[in-house]
């Protein structure tokens, strides 16, 4: 977060009296997201445009760059290079926790600001590959994800449960978000991961440029990991969003979450909360992943880290807390 200091400064002349303007002092904060056709993008894009909205009332200025996703945005902030960033919330638990998944070590200073919308565990395959259950994905050419990524840290959580490795694929892509659907249009691989909101622009592509399919992520692993950790949930994507997918698909999730750090000050993530839940129905309106989202769940589900205190501020003073 850079703070411009209000500037001060004078013209006069000799029989006028001296004349001094200054500046509102003006804050400049980043919001880490994801790949540009994800959602997280959309959420980092939607908060600022809110926050941008009122710079005359409280001069806080804001963007939020396409980033590597949740891991990322979490060490982002780690270091003091973001501000707030938005993550799964399993690795909001992992980081705080200080769990052997986040390899960063433990971070004490990350807060809670709100969750977001619900992020189904997502297996998308080439109707010609042979996939049909998630235990078809060994030995074919697997895309699974970039590292830094909630994709890739779920699909590794996935993998450790089955005891699985990278050897296990054919192929173990790295792409990024944005970049493997066209790989599963070319036939560059057999499947895609991806833990996002629905319906989602980059999984809408990939069933329509080519033959694919949504695939069930289910079973007694999957259970376990549901059962031993509040953070997943069981999911299902409805049948009909996506091309080639006319049924339902079983699968699991998390949540998205909005996080930042204890060294952010309290009057910016006020502001910050405030521009979103004071447009409330214009942010459920910039997504459909946002469309059945509310207040009550947004301030507790999913938030595993303490509230950032400029959180807890406003909504104290909406009588939620």
């Amino acid at each position: 977060m850079r703070v411009f200091a209000p500037i001060a400064f004078a013209t006069g002349l000799a029989a006028a009296s001296l004349i001094s303007l200054q500046a509102k002092a003006e804050t400049f904060i980043t919001i880490g997201t994801g790949g540009q056709t994800g959602v997280y993008y959309v959420v980092g894009q939607s908060i600022c445009k809110l926050v941008n909205r009122g710079q005359a009332d409280h001069s806080i200025k804001c963007t939020a760059p396409s980033t590597g996703g949740s891991v990322a945005n979490i060490n982002a902030i780690k270091e003091g290079s973001m501000d707030m960033g938005v993550a799964q919330s399993d690795w909001q638990a992992y980081a705080y926790t200080g769990a052997p998944e986040f390899e960063s070590g433990k971070f004490e200073d990350l807060r809670a600001v709100f969750s977001v919308h619900g992020e189904p565990f997502t297996v998308v395959a080439r109707a010609d590959s042979g996939i049909e259950t998630f235990d078809d994905l060994k030995g074919k050419r697997v895309n699974i994800g970039n590292p830094g990524s909630g994709q890739r840290g779920t699909m590794e959580v996935i993998m450790n449960a089955l005891g699985w490795s990278k050897d296990d694929f054919s192929l173990a892509s790295e792409l990024k978000s944005a970049e493997q659907s066209a790989a599963l249009g070319d036939n560059k691989v057999d499947a895609i991961v991806f833990t996002v909101g629905h319906p989602n622009g980059s999984i809408q592509e990939a069933t329509t440029t080519t033959e694919a399919k949504l695939i069930p992520v289910e079973g007694a692993e999957i259970d376990g990991l549901v059962d031993a950790n509040s953070y997943y949930a069981k999911a299902t994507i409805p049948g009909g969003m996506y091309k080639g997918s006319d049924a339902d698909t079983n699968t699991f999730g998390v949540k998205a979450t909005f996080v930042s750090s204890a060294s952010v000050d309290e009057e910016t993530i006020y502001q910050v909360v405030k521009a979103v839940f004071d447009n409330f129905d214009r942010f459920k309106g910039l997504h459909p992943a946002f469309a059945n989202l509310s207040e009550e769940d947004m301030i507790a589900d999913g938030l595993t880290a303490p509230l950032h205190p400029g959180a807890e501020r406003y909504y104290k003073e909406r009588g939620w807390l």
